[in-house]
């Protein structure tokens, strides 16, 4: 909670879910170059996404300055707390695309199975508000998506978009309790903390400076931004642009 924060969110390109592996890269590696402009000690990458297609680049790119990202710590974490072996995960078209997190997570369970499925009409419905309990829409598409999963008898469910840990509660309400729900924000929240302590990066000081860049609508942005942060933004937002 101390850190300071530089956020880019590439409001212009959004959603990345949809788009070319080469497009993503692309716009990926415009976005660092855009916060490697600043006194930065480590890099997040945010997005589950950009994650899987763009790091390796990004780390090619840009060794000098840690990279981390939210595929890593949430496969390893799904992969230690299944019992039965089966996990599911629900995340963007290029991201179940991309395969990446069936590689991670047999990197530490070679025996589980991994049934991935990509629910793009997610994203849009959360932006739109639609993440509630009760809300008849976004109860109906959540059900149609997990029954399949359901129907394969996980115990662990990756929400593998960071916009998904809004629609918790109801995925909690239709998959149950026996299933462990694991959200990648938290995930790469804590690998992140655990990290910069182990470099002896993290900030010992207290009170944090925080500043938001965006690259399309600023003022959309501070409306959506509460949607997610539940309070102030803590800091203003600013029109930038990554090339």
């Amino acid at each position: 909670p101390d850190e300071n924060i530089i956020y880019f969110g590439d409001t212009a390109h959004v959603p990345y879910g949809t788009r070319s592996r080469e497009q993503i890269t692309q716009y990926v590696l415009s976005d660092v170059k855009f916060l490697s402009t600043f006194s930065i000690k480590a890099i997040v990458i945010a997005c589950n996404t950009a994650d899987s297609i763009a790091r390796e680049t990004v780390e090619e790119k840009y060794s000098e300055i840690p990279v981390f990202g939210v595929v890593e710590p949430t496969s390893k974490k799904a992969a230690e707390s299944t019992l039965n072996g089966k996990i599911g995960v629900i995340a963007t078209n290029a991201t179940v695309n991309s395969g990446a997190y069936e590689k991670t997570i047999h990197k530490y369970n070679s025996n589980a199975q991994v049934f991935s499925l990509a629910c793009p009409l997610l994203v849009p419905l959360v932006e739109e508000g639609r993440f509630r309990r009760g809300d008849k829409v976004i109860e109906k598409v959540l059900t149609e998506y997990l029954e399949p999963l359901m129907e394969k008898e996980i115990d662990t469910l990756v929400l593998g978009c960071t916009h998904y840990p809004l629609l918790y509660d109801i995925i909690r309400d239709i998959m149950g309790d026996g299933v462990n729900i694991i959200s990648s924000s938290a995930a790469a929240a804590k690998t992140l903390r655990e990290e910069l302590s182990q470099r002896e990066l993290l900030k010992r000081s207290h009170g944090s400076e925080r500043k938001y860049f965006v690259s399309d609508n600023a003022e959309f942005f501070e409306k959506q931004a509460l949607i997610f942060m539940g309070d102030a933004l803590g800091g203003r937002v600013e029109h930038a642009t990554a090339e």
